[in-house]
């Protein structure tokens, strides 16, 4: 397996540092609002690379932290008159809703800022010994200076940074690059004690103290948005490495930007969409195959035209994996000899060819537009094996069933939580009953009653197609 690591700048073999086992720190919501599409495409890419990874039998402690304060907090608190950890306890339960509507399964561990303040604390004071943070007039900045390396992530020089960083005029600053660790209280906000009096974290201290609290000094992938490499991720790799002289994470993955009319979308432009709004108009089990569409490391132009798309090629996979549970339910082993063997064997022989080609092109820099491409291809195979009219066999349909369930399911999470597909299940016998009576009342040339139940499964969005191997039905 290769992974392009932002860190070298190159694709190169990914094998853990611990045999079987996969140690994951991802950067999650600050939550002070509902996530949007830009948020959201980070929680899938990297939730599916974990799936794949444990697809792979590795064993993946994955950890994503709520910054439940910060500045943006603090502001959306005093404008709605609430404390700010119960509006940051608020979003993050609205987080949730959104993530499990994406089909995202949960992370090992959740740390919270406000709940590793200790841990922090402790963090700075040891950057303090160690000669790489000052304090200033109740602050505390790390000094960019004494840490040469700083830079190597962004391959960005001192004067690029110096114009890229959000930098705040503070003469309290040795360096205008100096990012702040500790920032002293100011009236009417959450603070802590510390050392150097009253306050809260800096942004960027927190995700290195957790992750390193959680997976310890150089864990395996360390992931987020392109948009998180400088200043946020460059400074993590300082403090962390500064702290305590080890490397910090050994592979650094970033997805790319979502653009809306090929601008970077962003709450400062007005131009972002939330996750709630997108999922009110088009399936939310869409809206995750159309980030995954895409390779990760690039960037998706967001439109409608693309969500339709993808609620089209959902609905293709949706139509496979039922027509696979109908072939299975009226097939049992004992009839499994009444197939055509040869056609049997071929799609068998295709299905493990598909696997392998799946496999690879999530193996070649987790490429999921590719993967996704191929278990199209599976779909097709299997379709038309399914309509044949000399009969299947049931180990053929079982192997297909299963292998289009791992690679549409377990990797790429397309077909929904064990509630959602509860949901299908339920559905697909309320289907069979209706199609059932159906069928007596064409057997009795009842075609009146017959098209009435094809009509009104139309109004529902269903559709019947009469085929001469009984009927398929479809959802519109």
């Amino acid at each position: 397996m290769y992974l392009y690591n932002t860190l070298t700048g190159r694709k190169e073999e990914f094998t853990p540092s611990e045999p079987g086992r996969v140690r994951m720190y991802v950067c999650g919501p600050t939550t002070y609002n509902y996530i949007h599409l830009g948020n959201a495409r980070p929680l899938v890419v990297f939730d599916t690379l974990r799936r794949y990874l444990e697809y792979r039998n590795y064993d993946v402690l994955y950890v994503q932290n709520f910054t439940d304060i910060d500045d943006k907090v603090i502001n959306r608190a005093r404008e709605e008159g609430v404390g700010a950890l119960s509006l940051a306890e608020r979003y993050i339960e609205e987080f949730f809703r959104d993530a499990d509507a994406l089909n995202v399964k949960r992370a090992s561990l959740y740390p919270r800022v406000s709940q590793h303040i200790d841990d922090i604390i402790a963090t700075i004071e040891e950057l303090i010994r160690r000669g790489f943070a000052y304090e200033a007039g109740g602050d505390v900045y790390f000094e960019v200076e004494k840490f040469p390396a700083y830079g190597r992530l962004s391959k960005r020089t001192p004067g690029e940074m110096r114009a890229g960083a959000r930098v705040e005029v503070n003469t309290a600053k040795r360096n205008p690059l100096d990012f702040a660790l500790w920032k002293a209280a100011s009236p009417g906000e959450p603070a802590w004690d510390s050392p150097w009096g009253p306050g809260r974290p800096g942004w960027h201290i927190e995700c290195s103290t957790m992750a390193l609290k959680y997976l310890g000094p150089g864990f395996d992938i360390h992931g987020g948005g392109a948009d998180l490499i400088f200043p946020h991720h460059e400074n993590e790799i300082a403090q962390a490495e500064a702290g305590t002289g080890c490397p910090f994470a050994r592979f650094w993955l970033h997805n790319g930007f979502i653009t809306v009319n090929q601008e970077k979308m962003s709450k400062s432009k007005g131009n972002f969409f939330l996750v709630r709004d997108i999922t009110s108009r088009f399936r939310p089990l869409a809206v995750r195959l159309f980030l995954l569409a895409t390779h990760y490391r690039s960037p998706i132009d967001f439109d409608d035209t693309g969500l339709l798309a993808a609620e089209k090629g959902l609905e293709r996979l949706e139509n496979t994996r039922r027509l696979l549970r109908e072939a299975r339910c009226h097939l049992s082993p004992s009839n499994s000899s009444t197939g055509n063997g040869a056609d049997g064997a071929v799609l068998a022989g295709r299905i493990e060819e598909l696997r392998r080609e799946f496999m690879a092109a999530l193996d070649d820099d987790f490429n999921t537009a590719r993967a996704l491409a191929v278990l199209y291809d599976l779909a097709r195979e299997i379709n038309t094996y399914l309509a044949g009219m000399t009969g299947q066999e049931a180990g053929v349909v079982s192997k297909a069933a299963t292998v289009f369930e791992e690679l549409g399911e377990n990797v790429l999470g397309l077909f929904g939580s064990p509630r959602q597909q509860a949901d299908d299940n339920l559905l697909d016998g309320l289907m069979d009953i209706i199609l059932s009576i159906r069928q007596e009342a064409r057997q009795r040339r009842d075609w009146a009653t017959a098209d009435a139940i094809r009509d009104r499964l139309k109004d529902l969005g269903i559709i019947l197609e009469d085929t001469p191997r009984g009927t398929r039905w479809k959802k519109s």
